[in-house]
């Protein structure tokens, strides 16, 4: 949630940390605001919903001023509005704080700051450290933050300015990310890379419990303790070109026509075609552990826990590993008791999902072993996991994820593939999975040129007030992705089901006004999901199938049909979630929702 970037250099600040604020713009968008150094003084503004009402704010202002911090917030501790956003300040308007997180103990500590005469002006947890901050300084930012760390509970990714500490920013970490560029002008701190990426590709990630300062000239890590630490900078594979919209009215829209790419990137490099057997470098460290693994629980939260349940069928298709799949939200609150060598499998876009994390640390506190499959190179699961496989993806902007979802199940099929030949799984079988892996990306292009299709059945259903989505086996996660993403971006009410659950009770819900997507390969599901068909369509609903390519039994008896071309059936879901991601695209963009920014709704979740 919520986006931070900073600037400290010798160019002004202020179009820098705008534009850092429009690339975090996904990040959050309820309330943002800036705070920037000035000879006179800092001067601070803030607005009520998008960047933009920031901007309009600013227009005729002068600020100048070469040291700055900026923030886009999601809300939690008050409502959206000016008084709430971000930055804050302190009693004598000394202090300038932005926070990502969640102050846990800010209501006992509040009150103690009222006894002693601090009036607050929001609502917000945030407030709470530019007072103890205020309080807590005495000639140095960096020792009056580090104070103030030992004094709050909770997670928070910070950044503060000072009157009296001019040419600087001290920027915080625990449990929500935080990133220093190094530029050649200056360095900036940023929750996201994307927010700093047109300006510098060489970045040093903040760890848990840490601090920095930061100067035109250079910056300084220490821990909470004030242990100096000396980390090198990485360098970024992001262009700025790839967060920018090349034509396409969403990012949403750019990025599903995108998934030929990143689902080869998936794989590029990572393929033995001969030997039918993947290579993930990523796993080696614990290959010789994971290799003997029977257990494997998938974490995750969002779509990201649809991929994980494909990919437990994946895995019961091609190993002899039991594989469970969890709510990350929902894990740590349950008695674990895990097998000897179990491997647990975050999966996560920015790696800093906080749900995801905390149940990754719950699983090691009880032995398991972890594994990462992320986007973000440098992400907190990326480094408190063993090992990991990266997505390769480059940046997903669109708060409804698309590429990453289908690159999660190419890469979670990789995986399952490699074990699966070092269990019983075939030469033949094998080298047929990764032929049918390479010809993916032309298949994708197949389903993507129905684009105009797709719009086409939208434009008869977007007014419709209730789907159902429906699938089996492989094809049950997809279903359940479907209606998420309709929900999602259309506000529309969606429910994805096993198809056999039916009659157990949703099939009263069946009418003439509610359309239902089927999603019905050819594969050993498919009687099974006709006879479904069948009985929607004797209680007149309508049907949009989701089906292989050639499938002219079924389009005598559904409404309409989108075709995906035939595959092996545990490749068939990322083929058949493309129609469902266009279909909610079409029916939110004729429903004129915000369809990159939906309410509500943030990109990457790290509050509880």
């Amino acid at each position: 949630m919520c986006g931070i970037v900073c600037y400290v250099g010798q160019k002004q600040a202020r179009p820098i940390l705008l534009e850092g604020l429009k690339q975090l713009e996904y990040r959050g968008y309820d309330s943002a605001g800036l705070a920037i150094q000035q000879e006179d003084g800092i001067a601070c503004y803030r607005a009520v919903g998008k960047i933009v009402e920031l901007e309009r704010k600013l227009n005729g202002v002068d600020i100048n001023g070469n040291v700055g911090i900026a923030h886009t917030r999601w809300a939690t501790h008050g409502e959206p509005s000016e008084a709430n956003a971000h930055p804050h300040w302190d009693q004598d308007e000394n202090v300038f704080v932005i926070h990502n997180g969640i102050i846990e103990n800010f209501i006992v500590l509040k009150k103690k700051l009222e006894k002693h005469g601090i009036t607050f002006r929001s609502e917000t947890d945030t407030e709470v450290l530019a007072h103890l901050i205020g309080l807590n300084f005495n000639g140095s930012l960096n020792e009056a933050v580090r104070k103030t760390m030992s004094q709050v509970e909770g997670t928070f990714g910070l950044a503060v300015i000072h009157r009296n500490a001019p040419g600087e920013i001290v920027v915080a970490r625990r449990g929500s990310p935080l990133i220093i560029g190094v530029g050649e002008d200056g360095h900036f701190a940023a929750s996201d890379v994307s927010a700093m990426v047109r300006h510098t590709n060489k970045v040093v990630h903040l760890e848990e419990n840490e601090l920095a300062t930061l100067t035109t000239e250079g910056f300084s890590i220490s821990t909470a303790q004030a242990k100096p630490i000396e980390r090198s900078t990485e360098t970024v594979e992001w262009r700025a070109e790839d967060a920018e919209l090349n034509g396409f009215p969403h990012f949403m829209l750019k990025e599903i026509y995108e998934q030929p790419e990143t689902i080869k990137n998936a794989f590029r490099g990572r393929l033995e075609p001969g030997e039918g057997v993947p290579k993930l470098g990523g796993i080696m460290p614990v290959w010789d552990s994971l290799k003997e693994c029977r257990h494997v629980v998938i974490v995750a939260c969002g779509t990201s826990y649809y991929a994980g349940a494909v990919g437990r069928y994946v895995f019961e298709r091609l190993t002899e590993i039991d594989v469970e799949v969890e709510l990350a939200s929902e894990f740590r609150y349950r008695k674990l008791n895990f097998p000897e060598n179990t491997f647990i499998v975050a999966l996560s876009q920015s790696g800093e999902t906080a749900d995801t994390l905390a149940a990754i640390r719950e699983a090691k506190r009880k032995g398991a072993r972890l594994l990462g499959m992320v986007n973000v190179v440098g992400s907190s699961i990326s480094r408190e996991t063993e090992a990991g496989v990266y997505n390769h993806a480059g940046p997903e902007i669109g708060v409804a994820s698309t590429k990453i979802f289908t690159s999660q199940l190419t890469i979670l099929t990789l995986l399952a593939l490699l074990l699966g030949r070092h269990h019983n799984l075939s030469l033949t079988e094998g080298v047929e999975a990764i032929r049918a892996i390479q010809a993916l990306p032309e298949l994708m292009k197949d389903v993507l040129s129905q684009a105009h299709h797709i719009e086409a059945i939208a434009e008869k259903y977007h007014k419709c007030n209730n789907w159902l989505f429906l699938g089996r086996k492989y094809n049950y996660p997809i279903a359940m992705e479907g209606a998420l993403k309709l929900k999602e971006i259309s506000y529309i009410h969606a429910e994805g089901y096993p198809a056999g659950e039916m009659k157990h009770g949703p099939i009263a819900l069946i009418n003439p006004e509610m359309p239902t997507v089927a999603i019905i390969p050819k594969d050993d599901m498919y009687e099974k999901m006709f006879s479904n068909i069948q009985e929607i369509k004797s209680r007149k609903g309508p049907v949009i199938a989701v089906a292989t390519k050639g499938d002219d039994d079924l389009r005598e008896i559904v409404d309409d049909v989108i075709e995906i071309p035939k595959t092996l059936d545990f490749l068939n879901p990322i083929l058949a979630v493309v129609p469902c991601q266009l279909l909610s695209y079409y029916c939110a963009s004729l429903l004129n929702r915000d369809i990159d920014k939906p309410r509500n709704l943030a990109k990457s979740v790290t509050v509880e």
